[in-house]
C-alpha cells in the first residue's frame, strides 16, 4: 500500500491458487509449519534469525528477520484478504497525498512509542491506517470521502479505482498541514479516551463513529472489507493505558515546544527517536508515581494529626463558626436574619434584569454552557461532543519543526491518565448530562460548532 519507512517490515503471502479458489485455514497451518522448518535450517546456517511462527493468529504468519538487511518479514499463506486491502487503501491514496503521509507518520510515531504490535496487544498497522482514513474523513471540511461512497461498485480494484478518479479533488477546500492533523490526530483520541470501554467505533466505511457491536472493553476499528471485524481486537484495556500514555505524553511536548519550553530538535526526538522516547517515558512514569506517593503520604499525614477523631474536630470547627457569626454585626440573631432576607431581596431584584424567575436564568445558562449537547447516552454522541469541546485545542499560529511546521498549543501539564476531568489551564467544567466529562485545554468549552477547526 505504499505506506513504509525505512525500519518498516515485510509482509510477505504465499499464493498457490487464484482469488476463485478457497483456500482454507487447515491448508495454511501445515504449509506455514512446513516453511518453518525450512527456516530453521536457514538460521542454523545464519541467514536468517528470530524464527517464530505464530499459527493460532487469526491469519496465521512465520516472522523471521533477514540477517544481511535487518528487515523484519512476516510471512502468510494465501493471504487474499490483506492483498486486496493493500490494493485498494493504495488507490483511495490517490484521492489526496495527505492520507498516505499522515499514515507514515502515525505508523513511525506508534513504532518508536512501542505501541505498533498487536502480538503486544497495541495497535496494527491496518488499524492506525484506518484511524487515519476516519480523521481525514471527519474534518471541516473533509479531506477524504467514507469508504462506502468508494466501494459502491464493488471491491474489485479496477472498479475502486475507476469510482475514485471522480474524487481526485475532493480535500482541496481543507487546506490544513500535515502538521495541524498529527496534532488534532492526537487531540481526537485523546477527546474519546475514556469511550472505548464503553463501546464506541471508529468505521472509516461509514466516516463517522458508530456503536460497536462486539464486547465492552477494547478498541474497536471497523474493518472496511468486513465489517463484522474489528481490526483493533488486540487492544484491551491494558493496551489502551500504554496508548494514551503515549499520546498525552506527546500532546504535552508539542504543546511544551509552542511555548518556549524545549526547542525543535528535541520535540523531534520525543515523537520519533525510540531511544529518547523510552528514556522519556520512563522518566514521566517515575514522576507520576513519587507523585502518587506524595499525595498519599499527605493525606495519611492530614488524617493523623489535630486529634484523633475527626468527627468531634468537625464538629468543633462548626461550633465556632456559628458563634463566631453570632458575636458579629448583632446580638440579636432575629435582627440577622430581618438583615439578611433584605439583602436577599436586593439579589432577587438584581436577577430579575432578564428574568422573573431564577430557574429559567438557570436553564438559560446550562443551555449556554451545554449547547446542542445530546442527552443520549450513546457513545457515539459522546464522542462529538467530547471532540467539539475539544476542537479549540488547535490555534493556528505557526511554529517550526524540522520538516513538519508545528501549531501553537495551550500551556500544560500533563492531565491524570485514570480519571476525573482534563482541564490544561482555563476553568474546569461539569460533566456533561450525556455522562461524559469535557476535555477542556484552556478556554471555554462552548459546544457550537464555530470552534471547529
Amino acid at each position: 500500500m505504499d505506506v513504509f519507512s525505512v525500519k518498516s517490515d515485510l509482509d510477505l503471502s504465499i499464493n498457490f491458487s487464484n482469488n476463485s479458489v478457497e483456500f482454507p485455514r487447515e491448508k495454511k497451518v501445515p504449509a506455514l509449519r512446513k516453511l518453518a522448518r525450512r527456516l530453521y535450517l536457514l538460521q542454523s546456517q545464519g541467514h536468517v534469525y528470530r524464527v517464530h511462527p505464530i499459527v493460532s493468529a487469526k491469519v496465521p504468519i512465520v516472522k523471521v528477520i533477514d540477517r544481511g538487511t535487518g528487515i523484519e518479514c512476516d510471512i502468510s499463506v494465501e493471504n487474499q484478504d490483506g492483498i486486496l486491502k493493500s490494493q485498494i487503501i493504495r488507490i483511495i491514496s490517490a484521492i489526496d497525498h495527505r492520507f498516505q503521509k499522515l499514515s507514515v507518520v502515525m505508523k513511525t510515531w506508534a513504532k518508536v512509542h512501542s505501541i505498533n504490535s498487536s502480538k503486544d496487544h497495541t495497535l496494527n498497522s491496518l488499524s492506525i491506517i484506518l484511524l487515519v482514513a476516519f480523521h481525514l474523513q471527519t474534518r471541516e471540511p473533509p479531506i477524504l470521502p467514507p469508504f462506502r461512497v468508494l466501494l459502491k461498485d464493488g471491491m474489485e480494484p479496477a472498479k475502486v479505482k475507476k469510482v475514485v478518479q471522480g474524487y481526485l479533488q475532493y480535500g482541496e477546500r481543507n487546506k490544513e498541514s500535515l502538521a495541524e492533523l498529527f496534532v488534532s490526530l492526537l487531540s481526537k483520541l485523546a477527546s474519546v479516551e475514556s469511550l472505548w470501554l464503553e463501546g464506541i467505533c471508529a468505521s472509516a466505511y461509514e466516516g463517522a463513529w458508530i456503536d460497536s457491536r462486539w464486547e465492552d472493553g477494547r478498541m474497536n476499528v471497523e474493518d472496511f472489507t468486513d465489517r463484522t471485524e474489528n481490526v483493533a481486537r488486540a487492544v484491551g484495556k491494558a493496551g489502551i493505558k500504554l496508548i494514551y500514555r503515549c499520546i498525552h505524553c506527546s500532546l504535552h511536548d508539542i504543546s511544551a515546544f509552542n511555548y518556549g519550553s524545549i526547542d525543535a530538535l528535541k520535540l523531534k526526538a520525543c515523537l520519533f527517536d525510540a531511544g529518547k522516547v523510552r528514556a522519556h517515558l520512563n522518566r514521566n512514569k517515575r514522576k507520576r508515581a513519587v507523585a502518587s506517593s506524595s499525595a498519599v503520604a499527605a493525606t495519611k499525614k492530614s488524617r493523623s494529626t489535630e486529634g484523633s477523631n475527626p468527627w468531634e474536630e468537625g464538629i468543633k470547627a462548626s461550633h465556632d463558626v456559628q458563634w463566631k457569626n453570632r458575636s458579629t454585626k448583632s446580638s440579636n440573631p432575629w435582627e440577622e436574619g430581618n438583615h439578611q432576607a433584605s439583602s436577599n431581596d436586593t439579589n432577587w431584584k438584581k436577577c430579575s434584569g432578564k428574568s422573573s424567575n431564577p430557574w429559567e436564568e438557570g436553564n438559560q445558562a446550562t443551555t449556554e454552557i451545554h449547547g446542542n449537547m445530546p442527552h443520549s447516552s450513546s457513545p457515539t454522541k459522546k464522542a462529538h461532543v467530547a471532540e467539539v469541546s475539544n476542537s479549540h485545542l488547535i490555534n493556528k499560529e505557526s511554529g517550526v519543526l524540522p520538516d513538519i511546521p508545528l501549531l501553537h498549543c495551550p500551556p500544560a501539564t500533563p492531565p491524570a491518565l485514570d480519571h476525573g476531568w482534563r482541564s490544561w489551564g482555563g476553568t474546569k467544567h461539569a460533566p456533561s448530562r450525556s455522562g461524559c466529562g469535557w476535555r477542556s485545554w484552556g478556554g471555554s468549552a462552548s459546544m457550537s460548532r464555530s470552534h471547529k477547526s
